[in-house]
């Protein structure tokens, strides 16, 4: 009888591509396509948890199933990051009409990324404190004590790192390892690599310039073959987020949100704040926070189902040269190292919130000049690197809480409202990293305004 719900459970969502399907036929807009998909994925979660249960088999066997469409999608976006991040970074070094443009870009786009880290963590600290969090009310279970465990014997793998080992972490000595993106940092190491292959050839430019002229047409070429990619996998979105939002509603353990309702609600508001705090700089640079709002909300709706920042890459990217006029090198290098760098979600709020919350336990007063100086500085400096893949959080936070001498343990405490919350946190850094590219482009005079203020821009970025 099982498998005969579970084949009907999968008719339904085959019935729902096939609408969405028809849609594009018709020729609805992305937008609405993938705003679809998005309420028709709860709905169908919410319908699969009120008749089987969460934790039921047919349920569990169902998600399965769903995630040939959900994983999968995200799957080939992943697939996609590297050949996209380092043939994009290099086509935009060896195109730029000023070679000093490239430390100024980059210097804009890092400085942006670890200051709105820094203030993310402020706007943490605030919310802890506001909403009273503290970690001795909330009661460990057996899967909270393996998880805490866990966090725990990971700990061993980072304690000690100084800083300049963190920085040097970065540095690439295996580029065909970082290719599989085996490190947290693996996405920095290959721009890296790739702006050296850039400078590279800016340098052959003056020397041999036919030489340099042959391996631009070819980088040139690889790149149009690589974004024809990207539109190609883009156009599968709206199904992507259907069967993603679906997976997620129906396996949400609705009394672990319940127990830990308090903390859910506290990180929320602080990703509204943080978030409101991202329209406040669009409008300070002179741009329309709603022209803007309306531009990324496609983008963050997949960043907040797939919950990673480095599948998102490839969306992010196009929606910032298509929808917001970003200058292609900018949108490239502001995609790529946002989602390793200064993610005000997972490396900037969601460690100061923990670390708030958890210093009391040992005794230590959080609300001290001292310890805030302390952790806002920590938790700059630990952006660096974050991995841009469900679990960077878990990263943030061990390096954090360690360096703040706090037990890393009762960090996993929040396993059963981890997926819900890093949702929310996901979309924020996508956020942060679009934000990045637009204020520098501002900054740089290279941000298309026509493109900007453009209302039917949003749709062009699955265009043929």
């Amino acid at each position: 009888m099982d498998t005969l719900y579970i084949a009907l459970n999968v008719a339904v969502l085959v019935a729902l591509i096939g609408l969405l399907i028809r849609m594009q036929q018709k020729h609805y807009s992305f937008s609405k396509r993938v705003f679809t998909g998005l309420g028709l994925g709860i709905v169908l979660g919410a319908g699969l948890q009120a008749i089987y249960g969460a934790g039921s088999e047919v349920t569990s066997q169902t998600t399965v199933w769903y995630d040939i469409v959900g994983s999968g999608y995200v799957q080939l976006l992943i697939m996609i990051v590297i050949p996209l991040v380092m043939v994009s970074i290099i086509q935009s070094i060896i195109n730029l009409e000023k070679s000093s443009d490239l430390g100024k870009i980059s210097g804009w786009i890092i400085g942006f990324l670890v200051s709105t880290a820094m203030v993310a963590a402020l706007v943490g600290i605030g919310s802890a404190v506001v909403f009273n969090l503290d970690a001795s009310e909330i009661e460990a279970g057996q899967a909270e004590q393996q998880r805490g465990s866990a966090m725990e014997s990971q700990l061993g793998d980072i304690e000690g790192m100084t800083i300049p080992e963190q920085i040097l972490s970065f540095i690439p000595s295996n580029i065909f390892q970082d290719m599989t993106q085996d490190r947290p940092t693996s996405v920095i190491a290959i721009v890296i690599f790739s702006m050296i292959v850039g400078i590279a050839v800016l340098g052959l430019r003056r020397k041999k310039p036919d030489e340099a002229a042959l391996f631009t047409k070819g980088v040139n070429a690889v790149f149009a073959v690589v974004m024809r990619i990207v539109t190609l996998i883009l156009r599968l979105t709206p199904f992507g987020i259907l069967a993603l939002m679906a997976t997620t509603v129906a396996t949400t353990d609705i009394a672990g949100i319940m127990e830990l309702g308090k903390f859910v609600i506290a990180s929320y508001a602080a990703l509204i704040v943080m978030f409101m705090i991202h329209l406040l700089l669009v409008g300070v640079f002179g741009l329309n926070p709603m022209t803007y709002l309306k531009k990324v909300l496609p983008v963050l709706s997949f960043a907040f189902t797939s919950r990673s920042s480095a599948g998102t890459i490839p969306l992010n990217i196009q929606a910032q040269r298509n929808s917001l006029g970003v200058d292609q090198g900018i949108a490239n290098m502001s995609a790529s190292f946002g989602a390793t760098i200064g993610q005000n979600g997972c490396a900037g709020i969601y460690p100061a919130m923990l670390a708030v919350m958890i210093a009391p336990s040992v005794g230590i007063n959080p609300l001290t000049p001292e310890f805030i100086i302390q952790l806002v500085l920590i938790i700059g400096i630990s952006s660096f690197g974050v991995a841009g893949v469900g679990g960077g959080a878990t990263f943030a936070a061990l390096i954090v809480l360690s360096s703040m001498g706090l037990p890393v343990a009762l960090a996993g405490l929040l396993i059963s409202i981890e997926a819900l919350i890093d949702m929310g946190r996901t979309a924020l850094n996508v956020n942060d990293s679009m934000l990045t590219g637009t204020l520098t482009a501002r900054i740089m005079k290279k941000l298309n305004l026509k493109t900007y203020h453009d209302k039917t821009a949003i749709e062009q970025e699955t265009a043929v």
